[in-house]
């Protein structure tokens, strides 16, 4: 089956695997302001919106995103996408009922993805008619879908291959940023007119990951300022810890915050980012993240020898990767 998938796909949910459940709903529902709902002793899901789950936290020890739930807006798009996945001779799994309602979809299927985060796709999403409780005004998702996920990776090439031959992703731009002395370039893939639901971090020129976790942070969009600005204040008064101060991003224009989740990893809550108008777009480079702010909040050098530590042991553990499927990859510059 022949086409582009482009602006069928949206980032639907994601699955988290902790053990920190109380430190999470805290952290999710004072903290950030999303819905939440529990289902049993070892499931818990946060809404954003209408649709039952958007955040599915699943308990376990991987303190990490364990998979990304894509919306597909048609069975053309779904057959799709399946196709190209079984035709590169990877195994493509169907979600039992029990994972379908879990994650508040009707049917799904999986896939092997980059870094080992699984790729589920799934074409309609269950709607609650129980009313949003929730500290947040709203969150924005629709066509755009839920927001974004950066992964960091030692092998980039691959990845950006990855999410071009099963979603037809296109590249929004880069940026070259330094952080304590190491040149890093981010490339911005988008499947839709968000800006980016994938950006992709690797260090210049040398093949190391210094990041624990599979994803570097997650972003959700606040439907205000007003939001983003009463949400950074919940952050601090609860004591979660806060990674980056509130910035703005140099290419789409975000104005953003970064706190780091009960599992390590951080957490983006963002506004008013601009929207990809595919008639006139050209990628450039932009040349550091942020055109003000953003600042490290508390960072001392035992911080940055750990990641030093992290990056120099993931050359022994080679990064998991889907080489059947990551054959469309634009060679990185």
């Amino acid at each position: 089956m022949n086409g582009s998938v482009f602006g069928a796909v949206h980032l639907g949910y994601v699955v988290i695997e902790t053990n920190r459940f109380a430190d999470w709903r805290r952290f999710g529902t004072d903290a950030i302001g999303m819905h939440h709902d529990d289902l049993d002793t070892g499931l818990m899901r946060f809404r954003l919106d209408d649709q039952e789950c958007r955040f599915l936290l699943r308990r376990g020890p991987a303190e990490d995103v364990v998979a990304t739930g894509w919306h597909l807006d048609d069975h053309t798009t779904f057959e799709r996408i399946e196709a190209r996945v079984r035709a590169h001779g990877v195994p493509v799994v169907e979600g039992t009922a029990e994972e379908a309602k879990a994650r508040g979809v009707e049917r799904l299927l999986r896939f092997p993805g980059p870094k080992g985060i699984t790729q589920e796709i799934y074409t309609t999403p269950l709607t609650s008619p129980e009313p949003l409780r929730m500290l947040a005004s709203g969150w924005v998702t629709g066509d755009s879908g839920m927001g974004h996920v950066a992964i960091t990776s030692a092998r980039p090439t691959l990845m950006r291959g990855y999410f071009t031959t099963v979603f037809d992703a296109r590249l929004t731009d880069s940026i070259d940023e330094t952080i304590s002395g190491v040149k890093l370039k981010i490339r911005f893939l988008r499947v839709n007119e968000r800006h980016h639901s994938i950006a992709v971090a690797a260090v210049r020129g040398l093949p190391v990951d210094p990041v624990r976790t599979r994803v570097q942070h997650l972003n959700i969009q606040a439907a205000s300022l007003d939001d983003v600005a009463r949400s950074y204040q919940r952050v601090h008064e609860l004591g979660f810890e806060m990674a980056l101060a509130i910035g703005q991003h140099t290419n789409d224009k975000e104005l953003s915050y970064y706190a780091r989740t009960p599992s390590g990893f951080e957490w983006e809550v963002g506004w008013n980012p601009i929207v990809v108008d595919e008639t006139t777009w050209e990628p450039r480079t932009h040349q550091g993240i942020s055109v003000w702010g953003h600042t490290p909040v508390g960072q001392s050098i035992v911080d940055k020898l750990e990641q030093f530590r992290l990056a120099a042991r993931s050359l022994a553990h080679p990064e998991k990767t889907v080489p059947a499927l990551s054959g469309g990859g634009i060679p990185d510059d």
